[in-house]
């Protein structure tokens, strides 16, 4: 395959030029691909072809400026010809744990509808569901009468970085390469070793369940902490006190997690991509039950001093230091405080501008306020993300106000404490 660009057509088109995609379509085009993107966001459009970045990710606000990657808008047909398609749309959870497979589906029919995809090489990129990819082939075979590894190219590379992180990432982390033929994995390994990484070859099956297994591994690992933290509260003692003490000069307990809000687009979702084939009450279904009952946990610790006082909210995105707001708990915690009737509640987060904020993931509109607007004017104060700005917060903030302060931050081995 050459994947030098001819007249109009581009090295690589990127469908979802979103989290993943945004931050992988300029390290790309770094490397010296020709790259265009396809969104359905007039916002991403918007910014992206003004030369702005779209949310937060280190080192990319620069790289974006000397950037001559112009997105196409997909819901109005905009198709651009390429080499390679990389497909970022990733397959949701329905509320029954079951895997929506409509919108990769429709990002699929699309593509073959518009292109002609002989010679060209389809990527998935964003977590999946097992099978998917193979869904894909057998989609594509069906309706299109071509042949994987003889008239069309189709692999899995799931990313695998961290939000803030991608700049560095994508030329550190492996990269895995998921195919069932010689010429697919041929001409991925081309475009991810520009990016100078390790490439590791693996089946369909393989790489998705590996992105699977490391996301639900972390999600285990968060939920032992914050199951610990029940189990503390139950015998009346403080989960920070208890931490303090069992990990002092003891290097066993090194990789044990601080308690807290556990979630995130793909950590709240991922385990249920593999609890759909197991109708078992197992490992991987508890640790979601211990994580989702934690907003209610922290909020039942004062509930009984809630109701008429002013509640404030020290973070608000999914974790620390984004702006992501997808699958965040905080929205969650706030439901449960509403239900004790609080005169208001205010929220800051340092990572969204201020003023109103419309969240349309979680379907919560709700001011953004200065930090000082909140602790002055609440009465209880929930620190619900370990955002860097939170680490050196003035205490004196904080006095005659009653503190939840879900990671230990304020070092005061209090899960709850009065300042004074």
């Amino acid at each position: 395959m050459d994947l030098a660009a001819v007249d109009k057509i581009y090295d690589i088109a990127i469908i979802g030029f979103g989290r993943v995609g945004c931050p992988l379509g300029l390290s790309l085009e770094k490397h010296g691909f020709s790259v265009t993107g396809i969104d359905i966001s007039n916002d991403i459009i918007n910014n992206v072809n003004n030369k702005i970045m779209p949310f937060k990710e280190d080192f990319y606000d620069e790289l974006i400026k000397e950037s001559n990657i112009k997105l196409y808008h997909g819901d109005l047909g905009e198709y651009p010809l390429a080499n390679v398609y990389i497909i970022t749309v990733g397959t949701p959870l329905n509320s029954q744990i079951e895997t929506d497979l409509s919108q990769i589906k429709k990002v699929i029919k699309t593509l073959i509808s518009k292109i002609d995809i002989r010679g060209k090489l389809i990527i998935l990129r964003s977590t999946v569901a097992p099978y998917t990819t193979e869904f894909i082939k057998n989609f594509i075979t069906l309706f299109t009468g071509l042949k994987i590894g003889k008239d069309f190219y189709l692999s899995i590379c799931p990313e695998r970085i961290a939000e803030g992180k991608a700049y560095k990432e994508l030329e550190e982390l492996p990269q895995i390469i998921g195919v069932n033929d010689d010429k697919s994995f041929e001409y991925s390994e081309n475009i991810f070793s520009k990016l100078g990484v390790k490439i590791i070859k693996c089946s369909y099956i393989e790489a998705e369940l590996s992105k699977l297994f490391c996301n639900i591994y972390r999600y285990i690992n968060f939920s032992i902490p914050n199951y610990f933290t029940y189990i503390a509260n139950e015998f009346k003692v403080d989960i920070f006190r208890i931490l303090d003490i069992m990990n002092k000069d003891y290097p066993r307990n090194k990789g044990l997690k601080s308690p807290g809000l556990a979630a995130g687009a793909c950590l709240r979702k991922d385990f249920g991509m593999i609890n759909e084939y197991f109708p078992q009450t197992d490992l991987i279904l508890q640790a979601y039950k211990i994580n989702e009952y934690m907003p209610k946990f922290y909020v039942d610790l004062v509930a009984d001093k809630i109701r008429g006082k002013a509640i404030g909210i020290l973070g608000y995105t999914f974790k620390s230091n984004t702006d992501d707001m997808r699958d965040s708990l905080v929205p969650k915690m706030i439901r449960y405080i509403e239900r004790y009737v609080p005169s208001k509640i205010m929220i800051n987060d340092p990572n969204l501008s201020i003023g109103k904020i419309d969240d349309i993931f979680n379907h919560y509109v709700f001011e953004n306020y200065d930090v000082n607007n909140v602790t002055n004017e609440s009465d209880i104060i929930f620190i619900a993300i370990n955002h860097s700005e939170f680490f050196n917060i003035d205490k004196k903030l904080f006095k005659n106000k009653l503190v939840v302060d879900i990671w230990g931050l304020l070092k005061e081995n209090k899960l709850i404490l009065r300042g004074e």
